[in-house]
């Protein structure tokens, strides 16, 4: 039956532009997505052409609207959620970008953080960001392009630049212009942003060479940031909720009680803890981060970033030309007894936490004579495992040993990856019974502010478990695998 109380969920992620329309049961009626390129101009260089990111998002979220409004469904609200970290520089008068975006993955500042590591600096901006001091974060990309882009820093020194992350983007793109906004969960990734006080700082702002007036206000992850141009949908429509990828996906997982975890797997692996009012500071080099801002309330999260995970089942498909579509990986996994001594670190664009190592390579340990596509495609899917092991080891020496894992994401369609990861953890590990958990995240924040929910116990009954899994593996076993992925890390540091 046709609902009146729709959104129109809109996901625009590293590899590809997706919008969902949810009703208010959370059940999906219309899906449209596309990929788009990634340009790679130099050796760690990661790069999006911004009308790509634009065209893809309208593209897909006029099509997933049109589809669900023809079948008699009325769309209410619009929610936005987004690769995080992505930077773009853009002229307020035309709204065109002055450079391509840099993308999270990007590793071009790795020296410009060494050399504020050199000074001293990194405790200060760990203290109020809750960030370590790396080129995945905004700041230095920023820096970076005002620096070399012609002309771009006087411009932005005028005012007449803007900055901002993909959703800030978005925003300006879908309103005409009218909104230069952004959430607090995008803020708090980008290095400039005390997570604290919930303001830009202006001593970060001095340390890494950003214009205050270049920046967006923070809003609420549930708040108004402005209403669609009439062209684009045909009528207006509100923007009520924003989040960025990670922080939406803990909301779609209902991860709202202090010590829920989600892992989602995307073109990277994100481990968040909710650990409610109380931003933890970690000890083993994770990042303490906004997980959502609701009514003017702070909630904090513990993160784990691991920068490749679907990304590398993508190089085995595309680069390699191992198999020809991702759903192939499970089969090949599955088909071997064991993973044969072959062990392969995706360290592309370097490694995330817990290493932070920017300068680190992907290397493949093991090969013999009879080493063949299935043990590499294996291999590849182990290493998210043992990454996310990685992440559980760190937050377990910060004192955190959580019971239970909830994961989404594309590539725990898997039920082998699921169940690898289930025996590595030692852990349950619940998959919901909607994957795509970003995207809800962002209707269900939108969906707080257009009143389809009352509040966030309304959004918690929602949830529903497609699967469970239970480890079985032997303790010993589990033990020699991860010593000697340990072993291939170190390897691989520089």
């Amino acid at each position: 039956m046709p609902s009146d109380n729709c959104v129109l969920a809109i996901d625009q992620g590293t590899t590809s532009s997706r919008a969902i329309v949810f009703d208010a049961a959370g059940r999906q009626l219309a899906v449209a997505q596309q990929e788009f390129p990634q340009h790679f101009p130099a050796d760690g260089w990661v790069e999006h052409d911004p009308e790509d990111i634009w065209t893809s998002t309208l593209a897909t979220a006029r099509a997933a609207f049109e589809e669900a409004e023809a079948a008699g469904n009325k769309i209410v609200a619009i929610g936005i959620t987004n690769q995080r970290e992505t930077t773009l520089i853009w002229e307020r008068a035309t709204g065109q970008a002055i450079h391509n975006a840099i993308v999270w993955q990007d590793r071009r500042t790795a020296d410009i953080c060494a050399g504020l590591k050199e000074q001293g600096l990194e405790a200060t901006i760990q203290s109020k960001t809750g960030l370590l001091l790396d080129p995945y974060f905004s700041s230095t990309k920023a820096g970076w392009l005002l620096d070399k882009v012609d002309g771009a820093r006087t411009k932005a020194e005028a005012g007449d630049l803007a900055f901002g992350t993909v959703d800030t983007f978005l925003i300006w793109r879908l309103t005409g212009g009218a909104s230069h906004v952004t959430d607090a969960t995008n803020a708090s990734r980008t290095n400039l942003y005390n997570i604290h006080d919930g303001q830009w700082d202006p001593e970060l702002l001095e340390i890494f060479r950003v214009p205050a007036q270049t920046l967006p206000n923070v809003l609420d992850c549930s708040a108004d940031f402005g209403t669609t141009e009439a062209s684009l949908f045909g009528r207006p429509l509100p923007i009520y909720g924003v989040a960025g990828d990670q922080q939406a996906a803990t909301v779609g997982q209902c991860c709202f009680a202090p010590g829920s975890i989600k892992s989602t797997y995307g073109t990277g692996c994100f481990v968040v803890l909710n650990t409610g009012t109380e931003a933890i500071a970690s000890k083993n080099r994770l990042l303490t981060t906004i997980a959502y801002q609701i009514d003017g309330k702070l909630t904090y999260a513990l993160e784990g970033s691991i920068f490749v995970a679907g990304a590398a089942v993508q190089w085995l498909r595309d680069e390699m030309g191992l198999i020809k579509s991702a759903e192939e990986s499970e089969a090949l996994a599955a088909g071997l007894k064991g993973n044969a001594g072959v062990y392969l670190v995706p360290a592309f664009t370097g490694l995330g936490a817990p290493h932070w190592d920017p300068d680190a390579r992907g290397a493949i340990f093991g090969l013999t004579r009879a080493t063949g596509p299935a043990e590499i495609v294996r291999a590849t899917l182990e290493s998210v495992c043992y990454q996310t092991a990685d992440l559980f080891d760190a937050m377990a020496q910060d004192g955190v040993t959580p019971s239970s894992l909830r994961v989404d994401g594309g590539m725990v369609a898997n039920n082998w990856l699921c169940q690898f990861l289930s025996d590595v953890l030692n852990l349950t590990v619940d998959r919901p019974e909607v994957m795509e958990t970003t995207a809800l995240g962002a209707a269900y924040l939108a969906g707080l502010k257009a009143g389809i929910y009352g509040s966030l116990d309304d959004v918690t009954s929602q949830w529903q478990r497609n699967a469970r899994f239970e480890p079985t593996m032997a303790d010993d076993t589990r033990a020699d695998l991860t010593a000697h992925w340990r072993r291939a890390v170190s390897k691989v540091l520089s």
